[in-house]
């Protein structure tokens, strides 16, 4: 299905945007570096409750490191294309200077083989004075048209060197950017090996019920108190092919970074849902939060995105019935859960 761009809702501007996603960076290295102080050794009298509050808190910083990582994913992506298009137009701009020197070594020399001899004497000695001083004329046109080249040389050749340095400084910030993607999936992992290891000190039933903000539960039913949710239609057609589409994908792996159509992290299946769906949503979920109109959390349709946490750091779609589905954490699958299974930021209609 051919994809197309909706005109996006008047919100955030595109400045609130990159500081959302840079304050998630933030977050996800500060929680980091509480994460490094090593693991205490499995205490059995340490409580399944006590154990599932610092699995959700690894698992958070995870999911924030995950999301920086593929903001900083998609700017390489941009990068790489902005310097391809200044490699192609520099090279565009280096034929063009060839070209404006290989017309100036052509007038210079019939410049120089014409004033080897002295004008005057040319048309003196000459058979055809009338002739000699039509290209007497010709010659003084040559000459102003050399002036025009050399001009026309000199800005070619600026503007190249223009472009070459653009492109160096794109591909200086691609290195940059590279290295930053290269932190950031160190963080990722980091924070996903110590929570794997805390989640084997669980028995093989509690681990089996862990969802992260639920806690070690046996089952996930339930909604958020107070909250009745009405059978409501999607919101559109689109909504309705996004739903679909995500329902399709229901066993999925969650792979921090990927997008499909075999593998997802949170803000990936979103992307990807909705991509079928003809819709293109931005890649991260800090960016998702101001990709459409924002309802309240009572008024949900399926289709309607809901972000979560303060840092907006986990996206799910709602489906109906007070249940989202989601690509919840990466060694889990994607699967449906209750709506309120996270504090809820924001429940934002594409």
């Amino acid at each position: 299905m051919a994809s197309h761009r909706r005109v996006p809702q008047p919100g955030p501007t595109a400045r609130t945007t990159r500081v959302t996603v840079l304050s998630a960076v933030a977050a996800a290295g500060a929680a980091l570096a509480g994460a490094a102080a090593p693991l205490a050794a499995a205490d059995p009298a340490v409580d399944a409750a006590d154990t599932a509050t610092r699995l959700d808190a690894l698992y958070q910083q995870a999911e924030a490191a995950t999301e920086a990582y593929d903001a900083a994913q998609e700017r390489t992506a941009g990068l790489r294309a902005d310097l391809g298009t200044l490699q192609e137009r520099a090279a565009q701009g280096q034929q063009r200077v060839n070209e404006l020197r290989d017309g100036l070594g052509v007038l210079a020399a019939a410049q120089y083989r014409g004033g080897a001899i002295d004008p005057t004497l040319a048309l003196l000695l000459s058979d055809d004075p009338a002739g000699s001083l039509d290209r007497a004329a010709t010659l003084a046109r040559l000459g102003a048209q050399q002036v025009g080249r050399l001009h026309q040389l000199r800005d070619a050749e600026r503007a190249l060197q223009g472009r070459r340095a653009e492109a160096a400084g794109k591909l200086a910030e691609l290195d940059r950017n590279a290295a930053e993607l290269r932190r950031r999936k160190a963080a990722v992992q980091q924070a996903l090996a110590r929570a794997r290891q805390l989640l084997r000190t669980l028995p093989a039933a509690q681990q089996a019920g862990y969802a992260p903000g639920m806690g070690v539960r046996a089952s996930r039913g339930g909604l958020p108190a107070g909250l009745d949710f009405p059978d409501l239609p999607p919101a559109s057609g689109r909504a309705a092919l996004a739903v679909a589409a995500a329902r399709s994908v229901l066993g999925a792996p969650y792979v921090w970074g990927a997008t499909g159509p075999r593998s997802f992290d949170c803000s990936g299946l979103m992307q990807y849902a909705y991509g079928r769906a003809g819709v293109a949503l931005p890649r991260t979920s800090q960016e998702q939060l101001h990709a459409g109109r924002h309802v309240p959390l009572s008024q949900a349709r399926p289709g309607d995105l809901v972000i979560y946490r303060s840092d907006a750091s986990h996206v799910a779609m709602y489906v109906g019935g007070g249940r989202v589905i989601h690509a919840p954490y990466p060694g889990a699958r994607v699967r449906y859960d209750p709506v309120g299974m996270m504090p809820v930021r924001a429940v934002v209609r594409p």
